[in-house]
């Protein structure tokens, strides 16, 4: 019996070879969908797969292909309904109750639903308008982030473990100086301390506002998270994201860093913070994140030494690259191939979709 993960992972492959665009969470999707029902009935893997894979209704063919040449066996045939007299779009509003909606005969008319939030967190920030934007950092501010947990040299009391000698004396105490209960303590753990470097350069200007939105919500929602903006020169920005009003902590930002939506010197902006708050203690058993295009005006050499400088110090790098999403990107700039050998994982970072995907890869919960 094929295990299902892989099975999932293999037919998620000749998807997209075909042409059809799945998305990472989707494919964990599948996955989890085909735990519960199994590999072994091919109508259940097929509406497993159709619910959690397919998009657009145009792909149905395609995948009804792929799946018969997969998993083998016909394609099922889907029977398609009879148009209907009357179509009736009906967007979906959070802040509307269910006493206001519109009661429509059932025999003449078919009521197609769309959520216009759902449509928003998958859109690539360079294409949307101003009042979109403002959606979108609402559902930013929502994400909240967590570096890995980490062993922790505090111990706390657990069912088993190293004996903890003063509270069993003290519970023996109790019972006449017979040491009925024995206490126990195990070592605890603490989140890492995430280090985030957001690239605000000219080329960054479609996506500098979302990364520092993304910035802000991380930073005002727990402790050990940091925030630097790279440029020209390197900023750092916690304590004015560490403001509660959103607005008011990206106008002081704004106004801190002097060279934004300038140049790129993304080495010497990294050696600045390795210098002097990297290597010194930030960056070590930290989680660093690179939030950047990877365009740089400097030496390519002298960039891949700061970021092995970094990556030797530092439990993970992570690179976000909002144009990773692009079709048919390749990692050509000199930034961001002289930066390759030195990170964890390499993760895109154009969509709320894809930020709320890097808060699990943070936390160490998903594969890159």
């Amino acid at each position: 019996m094929r295990d299902p993960a892989d099975a999932a992972v293999a037919f998620v492959r000749l998807l997209r070879q075909a042409g059809l665009v799945v998305p990472v969470d989707a494919t964990a999707r599948f996955v989890e969908a085909l735990d519960v029902v199994g590999v072994s009935e091919p109508d259940d893997v097929y509406w497993a797969a159709r619910a959690t894979l397919i998009r657009h209704a145009h792909d149905v063919h395609v995948f009804d292909l792929v799946f018969a040449g997969y998993f083998g066996g016909e394609a099922i045939e889907v029977e398609r309904p009879v148009a209907p007299d009357m179509v009736t779009l009906a967007v979906d509003d959070p802040d509307a109750g269910d006493d206001g909606d519109e009661v429509v005969d059932a025999d003449d008319s078919i009521e197609v639903r769309f959520s216009h939030v759902e449509t928003l967190r998958s859109a690539d920030f360079a294409t949307l308008d101003e009042h979109e934007l403002a959606e979108a950092w609402a559902l930013i501010e929502r994400i909240r982030i967590t570096g890995a947990p980490r062993r922790s040299r505090r111990r706390v009391s657990a069912p088993t473990g190293r004996v903890d000698l003063r509270r069993s004396v003290r519970a023996a105490l109790r019972t006449g100086g017979e040491p009925v209960h024995r206490a126990s303590t195990a070592p605890g753990e603490r989140f890492r301390r995430v280090v985030l470097l957001v690239d605000v350069s000219g080329s960054m200007e479609p996506y500098a506002r979302a990364l520092l939105r993304f910035a802000h919500a991380a930073v005002t929602a727990r402790s050990r998270i940091d925030a630097f903006a790279l440029g020209t020169r390197l900023t750092r920005l916690t304590r004015e994201l560490s403001r509660r009003d959103p607005d008011d902590a990206l106008a002081r930002a704004a106004a801190a860093v002097e060279d934004f939506s300038g140049g790129t010197r993304l080495g010497e902006g990294l050696r600045t913070f390795n210098d002097e708050w990297g290597v010194r203690g930030m960056a070590r058993g930290a989680v660093v994140v690179v939030l950047s295009d990877g365009w740089d005006r400097g030496d390519p050499d002298f960039f891949a030494e700061q970021m092995q400088r970094l990556s030797r110090v530092a439990h993970r790098v992570v690179w976000v690259n909002p144009l990773k999403a692009t079709p048919g990107y390749a990692p050509l700039a000199r930034g961001m191939a002289a930066a390759l050998p030195h990170i964890d994982a390499f993760v895109e970072g154009h969509s709320v979709d894809a930020l709320e995907h890097l808060s699990v890869v943070l936390a160490g919960d998903a594969p890159e």
